[in-house]
C-alpha cells in the first residue's frame, strides 16, 4: 500500500522515510569523500599508496554500508562512492599497491 506525503514533514537529503540515520548518512559521507580521494589520485602515478590505502577503506565503509541502509538515497550515494573507491584502488594498486617500495623492497 501506498503511503502519502506528509506536508509538514522536514525535507532530508538522506532519509525518505522521515527517520533520522546517522550511522547511515556518516557511513554514506565518509565513503563519497575516500572515493573522491581515490579516485583523484589514482591519476597521478607517484600517489599510489594514497590512492590504494584511501579505495580500501573505502570499499569497506561503503561495503558495511549498503548492508546496514536503509533508504535509497542512501544506496545510491553509497554506490556512487563504491565505485570510484573500486577505480581508485585499483589503479593504486596497478601504479605500485598498498605497500609499493615502502616495505619489502
Amino acid at each position: 500500500m501506498a503511503q502519502a506525503v506528509r506536508p509538514n514533514a522536514p525535507v532530508s537529503l538522506f532519509a525518505t522515510d522521515g527517520k533520522p540515520h546517522p550511522l547511515q548518512d556518516t557511513l554514506a559521507a565518509v565513503t563519497v569523500v575516500l572515493g573522491v580521494l581515490a579516485f583523484t589520485t589514482a591519476w597521478f602515478y607517484n600517489l599510489h599508496l594514497v590512492s590504494s590505502w584511501a579505495g580500501l577503506i573505502g570499499i569497506v565503509t561503503g561495503a558495511y554500508g549498503q548492508f546496514i541502509s536503509a533508504t535509497t538515497r542512501e544506496r545510491f550515494l553509497l554506490i556512487l562512492g563504491l565505485g570510484a573507491s573500486a577505480v581508485g584502488f585499483f589503479l593504486g594498486m596497478a601504479h605500485g599497491g598498498l605497500f609499493g617500495g615502502v616495505v619489502g623492497g
